[in-house]
């Protein structure tokens, strides 16, 4: 309770994508996803597996209780792992307070320059299914933008190299629709 807002949110990102990893360990290789570890009744983000301040705690009270709650900007969709392909890549370092404002704008930079997961084509802005899925994030006027459309005019030149293009998501006049997402595993080699 005695640390800061930043603090926090690098620790509790930190424990999520680490107990993500930890909890795709436990079957590996032979899963494909981390669906594959869920059941009709449990998805796998509700299976309690660890303990964290006191506790047995599960990945959906990380998300939903704590980095999300606590973050205050939508950012925080590219720091975490969801282990598929369709998710943004984690981070090669530890996030931390100190930095932490700096490093959640360069992975949702990173994200967003990857075509396969962001991309124009055909007139339209092709984005990944995170943007759809958490729409209210977005749309709260976190990080001093109104909607999807807005925080993405807000990366243009992560978004496109061509001028035209980062003139149109400046404006808003591209056609928001959302990628397929691919929950297959990001190991390498797949």
């Amino acid at each position: 309770d005695r640390w800061t807002r930043q603090e926090q949110m690098a620790f509790f990102i930190n424990a999520y994508n680490a107990f993500t990893i930890e909890l795709i360990l436990t079957a590996w290789p032979r899963i494909d996803s981390i669906r594959d570890l869920g059941s009709l009744l449990r998805s796998p983000w509700r299976r309690p597996f660890f303990t964290l301040l006191g506790a047995r705690r599960h990945l959906a009270w990380g998300e939903h209780g704590q980095w999300r709650p606590r973050s205050g900007a939508p950012r925080v969709h590219a720091a975490v792992t969801r282990p598929a392909t369709g998710c943004p890549a984690l981070r090669p370092e530890p996030f931390v307070a100190a930095r932490l404002d700096a490093q959640l704008d360069d992975s949702m930079r990173r994200f967003l320059a990857d075509r396969t997961r962001n991309r124009i084509s055909g007139g339209r802005l092709e984005v990944s299914a995170i943007f759809r899925w958490y729409r209210a994030d977005f749309e709260q006027g976190r990080d001093g933008v109104h909607g999807v459309e807005g925080f993405l005019a807000r990366y243009a030149d992560a978004l496109t190299d061509v001028p035209r293009e980062r003139v149109d998501l400046q404006e808003r006049t591209l056609r928001v629709t959302y990628l397929p997402y691919d929950w297959s595993l990001n190991a390498r080699g797949r």
